[in-house]
């Protein structure tokens, strides 16, 4: 009866184990049917080719960019490549100014302007508003911007207070006097010597309409600014930065909660915002309550601070919602009549932080693999002679117990073809020539444990042990080592995948995906598969090409207490006791 429990535990884990592989193998042929995926593993940028994006600062004539700025900018891009599942991308930088991004396949337009958007969150306080078209006999001065997924839209900036947009009640277009005021001294985001009359020319000649009308303004967050409305029926006149982009702690998308508890249909931006900027943001607030109302169209007549704070992205104001009580929790909520898709690209924008600069696409091309079919080839031969290798050895070493080891070394590269490609075709994962090194690296990683156990077997057997035992003791001997030398390897895969480049990053996951391969191989196949082959008499015995064979003149030493050993030669079959 005990002798049995060994062997239905070893086919149900066998069971199991295969159903798992056909789990797997299901999984697949469903993403090939319904998710127009493939039955081969998505490949990398080195193999594949893909797409090369070229990005270039947008500035004006006599402006610089630091290499500082460059910088920075690329590691918030790379943040953000990231974030869109872009697997094998390279991003790095052209010269002094331009920013390169290499990315796999063709990448879709969201894709690509989530990039290379520059998500420069501000927060501006209002001094004008009004109708985006100007007068008939007005003439457009321009101004600067880019352009932004969302639109204008009235929202409350925290739950805390009830302000409504003013961009939908203030849209006359009563003619507004230049202040007499100059810039000469100002102290605050709020101090009227902002409005110029430069600013209030600008702003009267400023035709929303026009997509041309904000390519020759620059958007300095020291200064005040033009601008509109994403849809472009509104334009404003807004004062310096009083919060900035990069003071934005997190951003998370999600649906509107209404006042009574339930969950709405409008999509919106939760921002949250760090120490410094919860206390400008409160300090600002409370000053603004006291400003005049900017929905009541008689205090438009005249440029002046109003108690409306434009949010501002791109130089585009998604809302410019009043004030009705300060807010002092340091958190905002932005809704913009956008999707939920694209309030998810925004907030992880916002949340990796605004580019310190914006960018213009220069250059858009495909690009041919750096190491192609050529080298992938080779690869896969390079794969298929050490796995030639490795069962020529067990079979010139073990002879027909090889049939474990070849069976689990197949298994293992079935399950591991089967992960790739489901993790390509659901988690865009992209296999490249690292990777397939660490693919072939990992034939040797399965080969040592079947040693281990093997040898195992052999030393319990050499002691006089039947097979069945030997099988039992060996294996609560064997695992350990086998758990600890991957464990090693996995750890060490980690690191690299962690602290290494990208380019050592394929190596060091296919290295730990298969290191965890080996032992549920090892565990769920290998083991119950020679406790199963343990029960035939042609391994039991001992016989000749089995593996486990006893040399004719090598007898087998087992302790059996006492002081007395028992001595057993494979020639007389015998067994006698010694002192």
């Amino acid at each position: 009866m005990a002798s049995s429990r060994p062997i239905r535990a070893a086919r149900i884990t066998l069971i199991s184990f295969l159903a798992l592989t056909l789990a797997m193998a299901g999984v697949l042929g469903g993403l090939v049917k319904y998710r127009d995926a493939s039955w081969l593993p998505r490949l990398g940028l080195d193999l594949a080719g893909g797409t090369q994006i070229v990005l270039t600062p947008r500035v004006t004539s006599g402006a610089t960019v630091s290499a500082e700025q460059v910088a920075q900018a690329r590691d918030i891009i790379v943040q953000r490549v990231d974030a869109q599942g872009v697997a094998g991308a390279e991003v790095t930088t052209q010269g002094e100014n331009n920013i390169v991004v290499s990315m796999p396949g063709t990448p879709d337009r969201r894709t690509e302007e989530a990039i290379r958007a520059s998500s420069q969150m501000q927060f501006r306080p209002v001094f004008a508003i009004g109708n985006g078209t100007p007068p008939p006999a007005t003439t457009n001065n321009g101004g600067s911007g880019s352009t932004s997924g969302s639109s204008s839209s009235s929202s409350s900036p925290s739950k805390s207070a009830s302000p409504s947009s003013s961009s939908s009640k203030s849209s006359s277009n009563k003619a507004v006097t230049p202040s007499a005021l100059t810039a000469a001294d100002p102290k605050n985001p709020l101090d009227p010597q902002w409005i110029t009359p430069q600013l209030t020319k600008q702003f009267e000649a400023l035709d929303c309409t026009d997509t041309k009308a904000l390519d020759k303004i620059v958007d300095d967050p020291a200064k005040p600014l033009v601008a509109c409305s994403d849809d472009g029926t509104t334009k404003y006149m807004l004062g310096p930065v009083a919060v900035r982009g990069d003071q934005i702690a997190d951003a998370t998308a999600g649906y509107q909660v209404n006042q009574t508890g339930q969950t709405t249909n409008t999509v919106e931006i939760q921002l949250t915002f760090n120490g410094d900027a919860t206390k400008q943001y409160g300090d600002l607030s409370k000053k603004m309550v006291q400003l005049p109302d900017a929905n009541n169209p008689a205090n438009l007549a005249t440029p002046q601070p109003l108690n409306a704070l434009a949010t501002v992205l791109d130089s585009k104001v998604l809302i410019a919602p009043g004030f009705n009580e300060a807010i002092t929790t340091g958190q905002a909520s932005i809704t913009g009549g956008f999707s939920f898709s694209q309030a998810q690209d925004l907030a992880q924008s916002l949340k990796f932080g605004a580019l310190p600069i914006s960018f213009d696409l220069e250059s858009r091309q495909s690009i041919s693999p750096t190491l192609g079919s050529e080298q992938l080839r080779w690869g896969i031969i390079a794969g298929i002679i050490g796995l030639l290798l490795v069962i020529g050895y067990a079979i010139l070493q073990y002879h027909a117990l090889a049939i474990v080891t070849i069976g689990s070394v197949v298994l293992a590269f079935v399950q591991t073809f089967l992960l790739i490609a489901i993790l390509g075709h659901t988690n865009n994962y992209r296999l490249d020539m690292a990777g397939v090194t660490g693919l072939i690296v990992a034939i040797g990683v399965t080969a040592d444990s079947f040693i281990v156990y093997f040898e195992r077997i052999r030393d319990e057997l050499r002691e006089g042990r039947t097979l069945r035992s030997a099988v039992e003791a060996a294996w609560a001997r064997a695992k350990r080592t086998i758990l600890v030398a991957d464990g090693v390897n996995f750890i060490a895969a980690i690191v690299l995948y962690f602290l290494a480049s990208s380019g050592v990053r394929g190596f060091a996951f296919t290295l730990g995906l298969t290191t965890l391969l080996d032992i549920i191989v090892v565990f769920a196949f290998s083991h119950p598969l020679v406790t199963l082959l343990a029960r035939f008499k042609f391994f039991s015995e001992g016989r000749r090409f089995s593996g486990l064979e006893r040399g004719d003149d090598t007898p087998s030493v087992r302790y059996v207490g006492a002081g007395q050993v028992a001595v057993r030669t494979s020639a007389t079959g015998g067994e006698g006791s010694s002192l």
